[in-house]
């Protein structure tokens, strides 16, 4: 548990930074559009980097979403079946998660390596395109992770709020 609790420190700190970073950005590239003139065409970059970096904080967020009961999920017809019908279903579910998250981390792992040999590189920034496809590998991959541990019972990831405290 404890490498899951630095998982979970580090995704977290990883998130915040991205998200403070895209406000700090997208603040300055608006100040710089209204007072810098034509000095703000040198600070175009902003822009993508912004929309890359919220790639990332959408993929990278699947995991602890997950976790933490945020995506959505039929709960009311999930509370109303007997209770030895709900655990099968409920490891059903989880399996079928599983297995579709590493297929689609599987297929974008594809796709990066498809668009890394296209030499596609990014209008301002000049990065690699195929870079940008490496938030839905890493996103899917901890959602699967997730789901494998709700699988296996390492973590409960149906238990309520009010019940967990």
């Amino acid at each position: 548990m404890k490498l899951l609790n630095a998982l979970r420190t580090v995704e977290r700190t990883v998130l915040v930074a991205l998200f403070l970073i895209m406000v700090f950005l997208y603040t300055g590239s608006v100040v710089t559009r209204e007072i810098g003139g034509t000095f703000a065409s040198r600070f175009a970059w902003i822009e993508e980097a912004v929309r890359i970096m919220n790639l990332f904080l959408v993929f990278l967020a699947l995991g602890l979403a997950l976790e933490r009961g945020k995506h959505v999920g039929i709960t009311n017809l999930r509370e109303h079946i007997p209770a030895p019908l709900r655990a099968l279903l409920l490891k059903i579910i989880d399996l079928v998660g599983l297995c579709m998250s590493l297929y689609v981390a599987w297929l974008a792992l594809d796709l990066v390596q498809f668009v890394l040999k296209s030499g596609q590189k990014s209008p301002t920034l000049k990065i690699p395109m195929g870079f940008i496809y490496f938030a839905p590998v890493i996103g899917f991959l901890l959602l699967g992770l997730r789901y494998g541990l709700s699988l296996f019972g390492a973590i409960d990831r149906y238990q309520t709020e009010e019940a967990a405290e």
